[in-house]
């Protein structure tokens, strides 16, 4: 059986996209979850993961970092990883890949943190700028492919590539035009979306750096978190 490794469920996006992506298809697998420590995990994660950071996914002998790495292998044996439609499945894979590499600010300033509400102190250009593209990137695929998912009527590897965006858009309480803030919540209702949730507010760890850098860019709301 696979088993995928994964970091606490609170914060880490990258761990999100392979998980959601497995469950959501039904692939059976088994999850590992190795909690982030204080300071550097490099040596922790490096038991199991060639570069040392989540997620990891191992096969037997075939080990595969990066959650773009793991979801083309998982697309070599599952063909619904990706939209049947070629017009499709190259847009899907043009957007997953641009969600990998960039939003570096959004990254930054909203980072993953599922428990909380939190008001941002200030939306600055460039975060405005990575925000209007989600905008742009959701709409274009909604109104192109029909929904209601990314690239048609099945669920497959963009819209888990984004589905952090969407804890995020809850955590900040991102503004999104009509089309795309309804797919956020369409992805929020996905039973393992909920499943995800549910365990990331039950985990008793905090990870200082994290915390620390909510804190940074905005005030906390709520804590939704167990104590």
């Amino acid at each position: 059986m696979l088993s995928l490794y994964i970091a606490n469920k609170n914060y880490s996006s990258w761990s999100l996209r392979p998980w959601v992506l497995l469950s959501e298809l039904a692939i059976p697998f088994e999850e590992k979850i190795v909690p982030f420590g204080q300071g550097s995990n490099w040596h922790t994660f490096r038991a199991f993961s060639p570069n040392g950071r989540v997620p990891c996914l191992r096969d037997g002998a075939t080990v595969v970092w990066d959650s773009l790495a793991i979801t083309e292998y998982l697309a070599e044996s599952h063909p619904a990883v990706w939209p049947s439609d070629r017009e499709a499945r190259v847009w899907a894979r043009c957007a997953s890949a641009e969600m990998h590499s960039g939003f570096a600010t959004l990254r930054d300033q909203c980072g993953m943190n599922c428990g909380i509400r939190v008001r941002l102190r200030e939306i600055g250009p460039a975060l405005k700028a990575d925000l209007a593209r989600i905008n742009e990137l959701w709409c274009e695929g909604l109104q192109r492919f029909g929904g209601p998912y990314l690239a048609g009527k099945a669920f497959t590897a963009v819209d888990a590539f984004f589905a952090p965006v969407a804890f995020r858009v809850q955590t900040y309480g991102l503004e999104l035009d009509a089309p795309a803030a309804d797919y956020a919540q369409r992805l929020l209702a996905l039973p393992s979306m909920r499943r995800w949730y549910a365990a990331a507010l039950a985990e008793s760890w905090r990870d200082q750096a994290h915390e620390e850098e909510t804190r940074h860019y905005g005030s906390v709301l709520e804590d939704l978190r167990t104590a």
